[in-house]
Parts: C-alpha cells; sequence; structure tokens
C-alpha cells in the first residue's frame, strides 16, 4: 500500500514522503497513530507541496546557519570567573556561559544547546568552543576566561 507520511517515521523517511508499505502495517500502525495517510491522488499533489516545503525550509536552514559561522568566525569572547590563585576556577565555564559572553560580546543571539564544550572548563586561560548551528556547519570560538 502507498502511503504518503505526514511526520518523520525514523525507519520509513522524512514527512512528506510517499512509500510503500504492508496493509498491515499501514492500517494497524502508520494510519492510526497518524504518521501517514493513504495516497490518492489529491494527497499526492499535497505530498509534493510538503515535500518542497521542507526541503526549502532545510536549505533556509543551512543558509542561515552558514551566515552565522560566517559572522562568529574568529571571534574571540571574554568571560570573568572567580578563580583561585593557582589559576583553577570556583566552579565551571559551561555552554549557558558561553551562549550569554557571545552574546554580549558580538550582539548575535545563540542557542546554548548549539555550543559543544568536550568538557566544562576549570581553568583561566585560552579555551577553543564549537558552534554547531547545523548538522553540517560548525565554528570555533577562541573563549578567553580570566579572573573576575
Amino acid at each position: 500500500m502507498k502511503v504518503i507520511l505526514t511526520k518523520n517515521v525514523e525507519t520509513l523517511g522524512s514527512k512528506g514522503d510517499v512509500v510503500d508499505v504492508s496493509d498491515g502495517y499501514a492500517r494497524n500502525y502508520l494510519v492510526p497513530k497518524k504518521l501517514a495517510v493513504k495516497a490518492s491522488d489529491g494527497a499526492l499533489r499535497q505530498a509534493e507541496a510538503m515535500r518542497e516545503a521542507r526541503i526549502a525550509q532545510e536549505a533556509q536552514a543551512l543558509d542561515d546557519a552558514r551566515q552565522l559561522a560566517e559572522s562568529l568566525e574568529g571571534t574571540r569572547v571574554v568571560v570573568a570567573a572567580r578563580a583561585g590563585d593557582a589559576g583553577n576556577l570556583f566552579g565551571s565555564i559551561g555552554a549557558p556561559d558561553v551562549a550569554a559572553a557571545i552574546v554580549k560580546f558580538t550582539g548575535i543571539e545563540i542557542d546554548q544547546k548549539i555550543v559543544d564544550i568536550p568538557s566544562p572548563i576549570k581553568e583561566i586561560g585560552l579555551h577553543e568552543v564549537m558552534v554547531r548551528p547545523h548538522s553540517e556547519v560548525e565554528v570555533g570560538v577562541t573563549l578567553d576566561v580570566i579572573p573576575a
């Protein structure tokens, strides 16, 4: 049976894709859970429109991510934190702190979820932090941690 996916299904495809599945799978799982609808002529036209919209949205998201990466390229951000005499911080610098510092120094609003810190920053000095606005785009930002 041909069905049109109305939501992303990990094992089958993305929203708007037309897939061929067994009758029982479509009737007992996909359609009742509103993951798919039976393919008809009108539904196929609608599916094509959904697929084109999804492709355009993904292209726009990738373009926005590339623009963000260009604007953050080579950026140096300073974060002041309380530290001991040996240079160790009282606590650590995490993704929310880095996101707030980027907003403060560049004016570019970013979500803390796209900031990738391999391990918490617990000492003064220069650290490289990755910002991943899209799965295909990443940019390095230099983080300068100074004592407060």
